[in-house]
Protein backbone atom coordinates (compact mmCIF):
# COMPACT_ATOMS: atom_id res chain seq x y z
CA UNK A 1 0.00 0.00 0.00
CA UNK A 2 1.41 3.49 -0.99
CA UNK A 3 0.55 5.84 1.99
CA UNK A 4 0.61 8.70 -0.21
CA UNK A 5 -2.36 7.77 -2.12
CA UNK A 6 -6.14 6.82 -1.19
CA UNK A 7 -7.28 3.24 -1.11
CA UNK A 8 -10.60 2.73 -3.34
CA UNK A 9 -11.06 -0.52 -1.55
CA UNK A 10 -13.13 0.27 1.10
CA UNK A 11 -15.51 3.53 -0.60
CA UNK A 12 -18.84 2.72 -1.13
CA UNK A 13 -20.42 3.43 -4.43
CA UNK A 14 -21.27 7.15 -3.68
CA UNK A 15 -17.66 7.89 -2.61
CA UNK A 16 -16.41 6.17 -6.01
CA UNK A 17 -19.11 8.11 -7.98
CA UNK A 18 -17.99 11.55 -6.41
CA UNK A 19 -14.03 9.94 -7.19
CA UNK A 20 -14.87 10.07 -10.36
CA UNK A 21 -16.67 13.50 -10.62
CA UNK A 22 -13.74 15.29 -8.72
CA UNK A 23 -11.25 13.55 -11.31
CA UNK A 24 -13.47 15.25 -14.40
CA UNK A 25 -15.33 11.90 -15.20
CA UNK A 26 -18.86 11.02 -15.41
CA UNK A 27 -20.67 9.80 -12.25
CA UNK A 28 -21.16 6.62 -13.88
CA UNK A 29 -17.32 5.89 -14.16
CA UNK A 30 -17.62 5.43 -10.01
CA UNK A 31 -20.54 2.44 -11.16
CA UNK A 32 -17.14 0.97 -13.09
CA UNK A 33 -14.80 1.44 -10.66
CA UNK A 34 -16.90 -0.25 -7.96
CA UNK A 35 -17.49 -3.37 -10.47
CA UNK A 36 -13.66 -3.69 -11.20
CA UNK A 37 -12.79 -3.68 -7.80
CA UNK A 38 -15.65 -5.27 -5.89
CA UNK A 39 -16.33 -7.78 -8.63
CA UNK A 40 -13.38 -8.49 -10.49
CA UNK A 41 -10.97 -7.93 -7.55
CA UNK A 42 -8.14 -6.38 -9.23
CA UNK A 43 -5.11 -5.51 -8.41
CA UNK A 44 -4.44 -2.11 -10.10
CA UNK A 45 -6.36 0.92 -11.50
CA UNK A 46 -4.17 0.21 -14.84
CA UNK A 47 -6.43 -3.42 -14.69
CA UNK A 48 -9.74 -1.03 -15.41
CA UNK A 49 -9.93 -1.38 -19.14
CA UNK A 50 -13.16 0.06 -19.79
CA UNK A 51 -12.08 3.37 -18.38
CA UNK A 52 -9.62 5.11 -20.82
CA UNK A 53 -5.96 5.42 -20.46
CA UNK A 54 -6.18 9.05 -19.66
CA UNK A 55 -8.47 8.58 -16.97
CA UNK A 56 -6.84 5.66 -15.37
CA UNK A 57 -3.56 7.77 -15.27
CA UNK A 58 -5.15 10.63 -13.67
CA UNK A 59 -7.02 8.37 -11.00
CA UNK A 60 -3.38 6.66 -10.25
CA UNK A 61 -1.85 9.89 -9.47
CA UNK A 62 -3.90 10.62 -6.68
CA UNK A 63 -5.55 6.71 -5.45
CA UNK A 64 -4.36 3.25 -5.62
CA UNK A 65 -6.45 -0.10 -5.18
CA UNK A 66 -5.31 -0.11 -1.50
CA UNK A 67 -4.94 -3.96 -1.43
CA UNK A 68 -1.74 -6.12 0.04
CA UNK A 69 -0.91 -9.91 -0.35
CA UNK A 70 -0.27 -11.78 3.25
CA UNK A 71 3.55 -11.84 4.34
CA UNK A 72 3.45 -14.81 5.67
CA UNK A 73 1.02 -18.03 6.14
CA UNK A 74 1.13 -20.98 8.51
CA UNK A 75 -0.40 -24.36 7.10
CA UNK A 76 -2.05 -26.82 9.09
CA UNK A 77 -2.76 -30.08 8.46
CA UNK A 78 -6.47 -30.03 8.88
CA UNK A 79 -5.92 -27.59 5.77
CA UNK A 80 -6.62 -24.78 8.07
CA UNK A 81 -4.05 -21.59 6.93
CA UNK A 82 -3.16 -18.84 9.24
CA UNK A 83 -2.48 -15.54 7.16
CA UNK A 84 -0.64 -12.37 8.52
CA UNK A 85 -1.28 -9.24 6.43
CA UNK A 86 0.24 -6.04 6.33
CA UNK A 87 -2.11 -2.47 7.46
CA UNK A 88 -1.99 0.73 6.26
CA UNK A 89 -0.29 1.99 8.94
CA UNK A 90 2.86 -0.51 9.26
CA UNK A 91 0.92 -3.52 11.79
CA UNK A 92 0.23 -7.04 11.24
CA UNK A 93 -3.08 -8.38 11.60
CA UNK A 94 -3.98 -12.30 11.72
CA UNK A 95 -6.85 -14.07 9.37
CA UNK A 96 -7.40 -17.86 9.68
CA UNK A 97 -8.91 -19.68 6.69
CA UNK A 98 -10.84 -22.94 7.35
CA UNK A 99 -12.11 -25.19 5.09
CA UNK A 100 -14.85 -27.86 5.52
CA UNK A 101 -16.21 -30.41 3.39
CA UNK A 102 -19.41 -28.08 2.03
CA UNK A 103 -17.97 -24.52 3.32
CA UNK A 104 -15.16 -22.24 3.92
CA UNK A 105 -14.75 -19.63 6.76
CA UNK A 106 -12.60 -17.23 7.21
CA UNK A 107 -11.69 -15.78 10.54
CA UNK A 108 -11.10 -11.84 9.77
CA UNK A 109 -9.72 -8.96 12.38
CA UNK A 110 -11.15 -5.85 13.02
CA UNK A 111 -7.62 -4.06 15.44
CA UNK A 112 -4.34 -4.69 15.81
CA UNK A 113 -4.14 -5.63 19.41
CA UNK A 114 -7.23 -5.44 21.71
CA UNK A 115 -8.33 -3.05 24.84
CA UNK A 116 -10.54 -5.82 26.57
CA UNK A 117 -7.86 -7.54 28.10
CA UNK A 118 -9.87 -11.11 28.36
CA UNK A 119 -7.13 -13.17 30.69
CA UNK A 120 -7.44 -16.20 27.94
CA UNK A 121 -6.32 -13.98 25.16
CA UNK A 122 -3.33 -13.28 23.52
CA UNK A 123 -4.25 -10.48 21.50
CA UNK A 124 -5.03 -8.65 24.49
CA UNK A 125 -1.20 -9.40 25.70
CA UNK A 126 -0.02 -7.07 23.12
CA UNK A 127 -2.02 -3.95 24.18
CA UNK A 128 -4.27 -2.17 21.49
CA UNK A 129 -2.28 -0.84 18.81
CA UNK A 130 -5.21 1.00 16.55
CA UNK A 131 -8.23 0.22 14.75
CA UNK A 132 -8.19 -0.76 11.34
CA UNK A 133 -9.50 1.07 9.17
CA UNK A 134 -12.20 -0.36 6.30
CA UNK A 135 -9.70 -1.09 3.29
CA UNK A 136 -8.04 -3.48 6.22
CA UNK A 137 -10.75 -5.33 6.71
CA UNK A 138 -11.78 -5.81 3.11
CA UNK A 139 -8.49 -6.67 2.36
CA UNK A 140 -8.19 -9.66 4.96
CA UNK A 141 -11.27 -10.64 2.19
CA UNK A 142 -9.73 -9.35 -0.98
CA UNK A 143 -6.44 -10.70 -0.95
CA UNK A 144 -7.26 -13.98 -0.03
CA UNK A 145 -5.40 -16.60 -1.82
CA UNK A 146 -8.45 -19.18 -1.24
CA UNK A 147 -11.23 -15.66 -1.67
CA UNK A 148 -13.37 -17.51 -4.07
CA UNK A 149 -13.72 -20.62 -2.13
CA UNK A 150 -15.49 -18.20 0.47
CA UNK A 151 -19.07 -19.25 1.82
CA UNK A 152 -18.79 -17.20 5.38
CA UNK A 153 -17.31 -14.37 7.40
CA UNK A 154 -17.06 -14.58 11.24
CA UNK A 155 -15.41 -11.32 12.87
CA UNK A 156 -13.48 -13.47 15.77
CA UNK A 157 -10.53 -12.60 14.75
CA UNK A 158 -8.08 -10.11 16.50
CA UNK A 159 -9.52 -6.68 18.65
CA UNK A 160 -13.28 -6.55 19.64
CA UNK A 161 -15.37 -5.47 16.03
CA UNK A 162 -18.07 -3.04 18.75
CA UNK A 163 -14.87 -1.41 19.67
CA UNK A 164 -14.48 -0.18 15.56
CA UNK A 165 -17.88 0.05 14.66
CA UNK A 166 -17.96 2.62 12.34
CA UNK A 167 -15.49 0.41 10.26
CA UNK A 168 -16.68 -3.05 10.91
CA UNK A 169 -20.30 -1.81 9.74
CA UNK A 170 -18.66 0.00 6.40
CA UNK A 171 -16.97 -3.17 5.53
CA UNK A 172 -20.18 -5.31 6.24
CA UNK A 173 -22.57 -2.98 4.80
CA UNK A 174 -20.03 -3.12 1.04
CA UNK A 175 -20.02 -7.45 1.65
CA UNK A 176 -23.49 -7.67 1.45
CA UNK A 177 -24.27 -4.23 -0.87
CA UNK A 178 -25.55 -4.86 -4.55
CA UNK A 179 -22.58 -2.75 -5.50
CA UNK A 180 -20.56 -4.64 -3.84
CA UNK A 181 -19.70 -8.67 -2.95
CA UNK A 182 -23.84 -9.02 -3.00
CA UNK A 183 -23.61 -11.53 -0.27
CA UNK A 184 -26.56 -12.27 2.25
CA UNK A 185 -26.01 -11.02 5.81
CA UNK A 186 -26.79 -14.57 6.64
CA UNK A 187 -22.94 -15.09 5.82
CA UNK A 188 -21.58 -13.24 8.14
CA UNK A 189 -21.26 -13.43 11.91
CA UNK A 190 -19.62 -10.47 13.80
CA UNK A 191 -18.40 -11.25 17.81
CA UNK A 192 -18.81 -9.11 20.57
CA UNK A 193 -17.91 -9.13 24.28
CA UNK A 194 -21.05 -6.49 24.64
CA UNK A 195 -20.13 -3.17 24.39
CA UNK A 196 -22.79 -0.42 25.44
CA UNK A 197 -24.35 1.91 23.29
CA UNK A 198 -22.39 0.18 20.08
CA UNK A 199 -24.02 -3.40 20.75
CA UNK A 200 -27.70 -1.71 20.57
CA UNK A 201 -26.51 0.18 17.30
CA UNK A 202 -25.36 -2.55 15.36
CA UNK A 203 -28.32 -4.73 16.30
CA UNK A 204 -30.30 -2.01 14.36
CA UNK A 205 -27.81 -0.93 11.58
CA UNK A 206 -26.70 -4.35 10.58
CA UNK A 207 -28.74 -8.13 9.87
CA UNK A 208 -25.70 -10.09 10.24
CA UNK A 209 -25.21 -12.93 12.78
CA UNK A 210 -24.52 -12.33 16.33
CA UNK A 211 -22.31 -14.07 18.74
CA UNK A 212 -21.78 -12.82 22.33
CA UNK A 213 -18.60 -14.02 23.85
CA UNK A 214 -19.99 -15.37 27.36
CA UNK A 215 -17.30 -17.75 28.74
CA UNK A 216 -19.07 -17.98 32.32
CA UNK A 217 -22.86 -16.94 33.51
CA UNK A 218 -21.34 -15.90 36.87
CA UNK A 219 -21.25 -12.09 37.00
CA UNK A 220 -17.83 -11.84 39.24
CA UNK A 221 -16.39 -14.71 37.50
CA UNK A 222 -16.43 -12.84 34.29
CA UNK A 223 -15.18 -9.83 35.44
CA UNK A 224 -12.03 -11.53 36.50
CA UNK A 225 -11.87 -13.28 32.90
CA UNK A 226 -13.20 -10.17 31.00
CA UNK A 227 -12.22 -7.06 32.55
CA UNK A 228 -15.25 -5.80 30.27
CA UNK A 229 -18.12 -7.05 31.96
CA UNK A 230 -17.59 -4.15 34.51
CA UNK A 231 -18.60 -2.10 31.40
CA UNK A 232 -21.39 -3.88 30.27
CA UNK A 233 -22.48 -7.04 32.42
CA UNK A 234 -23.65 -10.53 30.50
CA UNK A 235 -26.93 -9.73 32.45
CA UNK A 236 -26.87 -6.45 30.24
CA UNK A 237 -26.43 -8.09 27.34
CA UNK A 238 -28.58 -10.58 27.65
CA UNK A 239 -31.93 -7.79 28.51
CA UNK A 240 -30.85 -6.08 25.79
CA UNK A 241 -30.69 -9.11 23.05
CA UNK A 242 -34.20 -9.81 24.34
CA UNK A 243 -35.38 -7.24 22.54
CA UNK A 244 -34.85 -8.50 19.16
CA UNK A 245 -36.20 -11.07 17.34
CA UNK A 246 -33.75 -13.96 16.36
CA UNK A 247 -36.35 -16.38 15.36
CA UNK A 248 -36.51 -16.40 12.11
CA UNK A 249 -32.90 -15.79 9.25
CA UNK A 250 -30.59 -13.70 11.51
CA UNK A 251 -28.92 -16.17 13.93
CA UNK A 252 -27.98 -15.46 17.63
CA UNK A 253 -24.95 -17.63 19.56
CA UNK A 254 -22.84 -17.44 22.71
CA UNK A 255 -19.47 -18.37 22.68
CA UNK A 256 -18.02 -20.07 25.66
CA UNK A 257 -14.26 -21.64 26.00
CA UNK A 258 -14.44 -24.16 28.41
CA UNK A 259 -11.72 -24.04 30.77
CA UNK A 260 -11.05 -26.92 32.84
CA UNK A 261 -12.29 -27.13 36.53
CA UNK A 262 -13.13 -23.33 36.03
CA UNK A 263 -15.90 -23.12 34.11
CA UNK A 264 -17.42 -26.46 33.16
CA UNK A 265 -18.88 -27.11 36.14
CA UNK A 266 -22.63 -27.90 37.20
CA UNK A 267 -23.41 -24.62 38.83
CA UNK A 268 -22.34 -22.89 35.47
CA UNK A 269 -24.65 -25.31 33.24
CA UNK A 270 -27.68 -24.73 35.58
CA UNK A 271 -26.82 -20.65 35.71
CA UNK A 272 -26.23 -20.40 31.52
CA UNK A 273 -29.78 -22.07 31.41
CA UNK A 274 -31.21 -19.31 33.96
CA UNK A 275 -29.46 -16.98 32.29
CA UNK A 276 -30.86 -17.56 28.58
CA UNK A 277 -34.09 -19.00 28.96
CA UNK A 278 -36.47 -17.88 26.74
CA UNK A 279 -33.55 -16.84 24.58
CA UNK A 280 -33.73 -17.99 20.81
CA UNK A 281 -29.88 -18.83 20.52
CA UNK A 282 -27.57 -21.24 20.22
CA UNK A 283 -24.27 -21.88 22.68
CA UNK A 284 -20.61 -22.94 20.85
CA UNK A 285 -18.67 -24.71 23.37
CA UNK A 286 -14.85 -24.36 22.38
CA UNK A 287 -12.28 -25.71 23.06
CA UNK A 288 -9.26 -23.96 24.32
CA UNK A 289 -6.11 -23.23 22.62
CA UNK A 290 -3.16 -22.89 25.51
CA UNK A 291 -1.37 -19.72 25.47
CA UNK A 292 1.73 -18.91 27.50
CA UNK A 293 1.77 -17.44 30.80
CA UNK A 294 -1.37 -18.06 31.42
CA UNK A 295 -2.56 -20.71 34.48
CA UNK A 296 -5.64 -21.70 32.17
CA UNK A 297 -6.18 -24.62 30.64
CA UNK A 298 -8.77 -26.84 28.33
CA UNK A 299 -11.44 -29.10 29.97
CA UNK A 300 -11.17 -33.10 28.69
CA UNK A 301 -13.91 -34.36 25.97
CA UNK A 302 -15.47 -35.91 28.42
CA UNK A 303 -16.22 -32.83 30.40
CA UNK A 304 -17.58 -31.03 27.18
CA UNK A 305 -19.69 -33.76 26.23
CA UNK A 306 -21.69 -33.87 30.08
CA UNK A 307 -21.64 -29.92 29.53
CA UNK A 308 -23.64 -29.78 26.04
CA UNK A 309 -25.90 -33.02 26.85
CA UNK A 310 -26.89 -30.96 30.49
CA UNK A 311 -27.59 -27.40 27.60
CA UNK A 312 -29.56 -29.50 25.41
CA UNK A 313 -31.60 -31.37 27.85
CA UNK A 314 -32.49 -28.11 28.95
CA UNK A 315 -33.59 -26.75 25.45
CA UNK A 316 -30.31 -25.03 24.52
CA UNK A 317 -29.02 -26.08 20.78
CA UNK A 318 -25.33 -26.34 21.84
CA UNK A 319 -22.63 -27.36 19.81
CA UNK A 320 -18.93 -28.63 20.55
CA UNK A 321 -17.22 -26.54 17.96
CA UNK A 322 -14.19 -28.58 16.32
CA UNK A 323 -10.67 -27.43 17.07
CA UNK A 324 -8.95 -26.60 14.30
CA UNK A 325 -4.90 -25.86 13.49
CA UNK A 326 -3.76 -26.76 16.54
CA UNK A 327 -0.15 -27.47 15.41
CA UNK A 328 0.27 -23.81 14.25
CA UNK A 329 -0.44 -20.79 15.69
CA UNK A 330 -4.29 -21.12 16.20
CA UNK A 331 -5.13 -19.03 18.71
CA UNK A 332 -5.48 -15.19 18.05
CA UNK A 333 -2.34 -12.91 18.32
CA UNK A 334 0.00 -15.66 18.42
CA UNK A 335 1.58 -14.99 15.04
CA UNK A 336 1.27 -11.18 14.95
CA UNK A 337 2.76 -11.72 18.31
CA UNK A 338 5.79 -13.20 17.03
CA UNK A 339 6.23 -11.10 14.49
CA UNK A 340 6.12 -7.74 16.77
CA UNK A 341 8.93 -9.31 18.34
CA UNK A 342 10.75 -10.38 15.46
CA UNK A 343 10.79 -6.13 14.20
CA UNK A 344 11.15 -4.81 17.65
CA UNK A 345 14.50 -7.03 17.86
CA UNK A 346 15.55 -5.10 14.37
Amino acid sequence: MNLGKKALLGMTLDELKTVARESGMPAFTGGQMAKWIYSQHVKSIDEMTNISKQNREKLEQLYEIGCAAPIDAQHSKDGTIKYLFPTENGKFVETVYIPEEDRATLCVSSQVGCKMNCLFCQTGKQGFEGSLTATDILNQIYSLPETEKLTNIVFMGQGEPMDNLDNVLRATNILTAPYGWAWSPKRITVSSVGIKNKLKRFLEESECHVAISLHTPIPEQRAELMPAEKGMSIKEVVELLRNYDFSHQRRLSFEYIVFGGVNDSQLHARELVKLLKGLDCRINLIRFHQIPNVPLHGADDKKMEIFRDYLTNHGIFTTIRASRGQDIYAACGLLSTAKKIENERH
